[in-house]
């Protein structure tokens, strides 16, 4: 049997292993159709509380314990005036990136507070588009200090004496993008977030500065030779099934064809930095991400708002959704001392992984994703190499077993978490954990589809999620069931003692080809 398996896992407990950031398990929420007006915030409807918070919403993203929520935006930032969403006394104004008018009746006192409710850290994205670095600190202004200067007496005469402590602060949002308003070259995007980030250090030098980049050294070299000293993060995004003009998701074998895309980015970025010499000094935050490319037709007329319903389209969300976000994860686990900080995108409706309509919810293939890394994992990702077969489709290929191990810092307790990618057929993948095969039975989690295809819908809203199972190895191996995510967590009472020499820091065991 040893020599058939389809994947070999060694899991080396006598190395160091990696703290890794909660940050990694983030969310993000933008001002962009259903997402928080009918979505998380919905004033009026039975189901929400005297604030107009959907408590059903609430309480379900706790299951996913989102350690940080950006917002606002996205698109939407980039021609957003964080004065216009304070106050009692608020108009509505038009949204240019989306084209719709926005109540603004939800700004920045609600967004804090209902991150509270929720029990996440408010993460601030900035105008980096229309707006301008003295905005930007007036807006740490009004969140961070206590009643010193205008704009924190403008926020206790809102009724919020005590500071907001929003820690984490983003300067733009793709303002490389020629669709960006405000859309900015590489040498004046790196002058304005030097300067923006100054200034917002001024106002509070404890905050975590990101400011948008890509994994691109012709744009974020020169951000970071002059900004670097001033951040914490580059912010980078990635949707690899592209539905913007043409809402016609690919098929699950497209999709996990994919999988490699996203630690493909993550390794041009840590280059990035390296060239920029700010190893160990500066950050990566995935801080927007999801499989699938958002549906939004560019224009203003009514079939092209209305196209946007698409995105709420609950077939759409199958286990290629599942197994391709689980792969992601496990990319940025994998690089746990670069990659502080992932933000799925969006939280609520459009392609999130929480479908909110009037009467109920609806939890999607990647909630249960989310809730499983976000809940299960011990603190630190072993040092773990994987080696498997291939999964090939249209001309590229990818190892059919993706997987990491995750530890607690005594190495009593091990989480092994492993992918199968492929569509039908159950892999047998063979662990060795320390010095031995592992063996017996463990308690273990499994999410798996009865189709690859499958997906949870307002008539079937159980249809996939997570199954608590016994996961056996004999003489090492395991079978992993089709398209699935299997959580296994081992008690290791004899693990080998931890070594105390010199060991370079990481737990990128990354990918080997079988000869």
């Amino acid at each position: 049997m040893r020599d058939a398996v389809n994947a070999r896992m060694h899991v080396a407990l006598n190395r160091p292993a990696v703290e890794y950031s909660r940050g990694i398990f983030g969310h993000f929420i933008e001002h962009f159709h259903r997402q928080i007006h009918g979505g998380l915030f919905d004033p009026g409807s039975p189901l929400s509380d005297e604030r107009g918070f959907r408590t059903d919403v609430i309480e379900a993203l706790q299951e996913m314990r989102p350690e940080v929520v950006r917002w606002p935006g996205g698109c939407f930032v980039s021609a957003y005036h964080w004065l216009d969403g304070i106050g009692p006394d608020r108009v509505p104004s038009y949204d240019k990136a989306w084209r719709v008018e926005d109540p603004n009746t939800f700004g920045t006192d609600e967004f804090v507070e209902w991150c509270r409710a929720v029990g996440t850290t408010p993460y601030i994205c900035t105008n980096g588009g229309t707006g301008t670095a003295e905005e930007m600190s007036d807006w740490v202004e009004y969140c961070n200090l206590p009643e010193s200067g205008r704009w924190a007496r403008r926020r206790t005469a809102n009724g919020h004496p005590e500071p907001h402590a929003v820690p984490y602060w983003s300067i733009g949002n793709e303002n490389y993008g020629h669709w960006e308003m405000g859309a900015k070259g590489a040498e004046e995007w790196a002058r304005l977030v030097t300067e923006a980030a100054k200034m917002m250090r001024r106002v509070d030098p404890t905050i975590s500065l990101l400011a948008a980049a890509r994994a691109d050294l012709d744009w974020t070299l020169p951000l970071l030779r002059s900004a670097g000293q001033y951040l914490d993060y580059v912010s980078i995004h990635g949707y690899w099934d592209d539905l913007q003009d043409e809402d016609e998701p690919s098929d699950y074998l497209t999709c996990v064809s994919r999988s490699l895309q996203p630690e493909a980015a993550i390794r041009r970025v840590e280059d990035v930095i390296g060239a920029a010499g700010l190893d160990g000094r500066v950050a990566i935050a995935f801080d927007e991400w999801n499989l699938r490319g958002w549906h939004h037709p560019w224009g203003s007329s009514p079939e092209a708002i209305g196209a946007r319903d698409r995105n709420d389209e609950n077939s759409t969300y199958t286990m290629a959704d599942a197994v391709f976000s689980a792969g992601f994860l496990n990319s940025c686990l994998r690089h746990a001392d670069t990659v502080r900080m992932a933000n799925l995108a969006p939280m609520v409706n459009a392609r999130g992984p929480l479908y909110v309509h009037p009467d109920g919810l609806v939890r999607r293939t990647t909630f249960h994703v989310m809730s499983m890394y976000a809940t299960m994992l011990p603190p630190e990702i072993a040092d773990c190499s994987i080696v498997a077969d291939t999964l090939a489709h249209g001309g590229t290929d990818v190892p059919v077993v993706d997987g990491i191990a995750a530890c607690d810092a005594e190495r009593s307790r091990v989480v092994l978490v492993l992918v199968n990618r492929h569509p039908e057929q159950p892999m047998s993948c063979a662990v060795e954990l320390g010095d031995g095969p592992l063996t017996g039975s463990h308690p273990g989690t499994v999410l798996a589809g009865d189709d690859p295809d499958a997906y949870n819908s307002v008539a079937a809203p159980r249809r996939v999620e997570p199954k608590k199972e016994t996961i056996t190895f004999e003489d090492g191996v395991t079978w992993l069931p089709p398209h699935s995510i299997t959580f296994c967590e081992v008690s290791s009472h004899t693990a080998p003692a931890v070594a105390t020499g010199e060991w370079s820091v990481g737990a990128r065991g990354g990918w080997r080809r079988n000869a």
